[in-house]
């Protein structure tokens, strides 16, 4: 399987995406945004994984890259890809697919934990995950539901968090993905969003998490990833 992920930010890489992509012996690309790269073409893979960054689903003017990546992922959900976006990635595919995205009641940031829904609960990639899992947030966006989609998950803080439209993309506002190094970076490079607030964990909280914390998050990915590759 091909799998092909576009990055926004340096620091927010696919960390343990790749990790399980190595697993399973799938070829693995990687389109640096930031660096200005020419997009693939929409037949030179099967997974399109978006991942995150700081800026906005209508940041476009700052960003001219976000026109044409927009346009590559409308592509990829009508070219019956497997599409997955975590954060920022999740927001493009829901704006893609016609959704509001706008900015949350609270800001999201740290270790706090979501709930399947029923819906989720029944449905395939999130029907093995357990009734709460802590997970890591970084987000003050959020969206509407994308019209068919399926509502997968939910935080007291962010009402969606995890969507799947058509049995195949797949949205993810939390990072099942980080790893301390990760984590580590993006303290580092968002410093600036670390606001005292009701679901905002301090950057001390966040660096000191046990790596209990990332196995767990790990093992529900894989999970999740290993289900969508059967439908493949």
């Amino acid at each position: 399987m091909r799998i092909h992920v576009l990055q926004h930010v340096p620091f927010e890489g696919p960390a343990a995406i790749g990790d399980w992509a190595a697993r399973q012996g799938h070829a693995f690309t990687t389109t640096p945004l930031f660096e200005h790269r020419r997009l693939p073409d929409v037949g030179t893979f099967d997974w399109l994984v978006i991942m995150g960054g700081p800026m906005g689903v209508r940041d476009e003017a700052d960003y001219p890259w976000m026109a044409d990546e927009k346009k590559l992922i409308r592509q990829a959900v009508g070219g019956g890809r497997t599409v997955i976006g975590v954060c920022l990635g999740a927001q493009l595919i829901a704006d893609v697919l016609g959704a509001r995205v706008y900015r949350n009641a609270h800001r999201e940031i740290g270790w706090f934990p979501i709930e399947p829904t029923d819906q989720g609960r029944a449905s395939g990639p999130f029907a093995s995950l357990p009734s709460r899992l802590e997970v890591f947030h970084w987000h003050g966006d959020t969206f509407d539901l994308p019209a068919g989609a399926i509502h997968l998950a939910a935080s007291e803080g962010c009402a969606h968090q995890a969507f799947l439209y058509e049995g195949r993309v797949l949205g993810l506002q939390c990072h099942l993905e980080s790893t301390p190094a990760g984590v580590a970076d993006i303290v580092a490079n968002c410093a600036d969003e670390i606001i005292p607030g009701r679901y905002v964990q301090t950057a001390e909280q966040m660096l000191t998490t046990p790596r209990e914390s990332y196995a767990s998050i790990h093992q529900a990915l894989f999970g999740i990833l290993d289900r969508l590759a059967t439908r493949e």
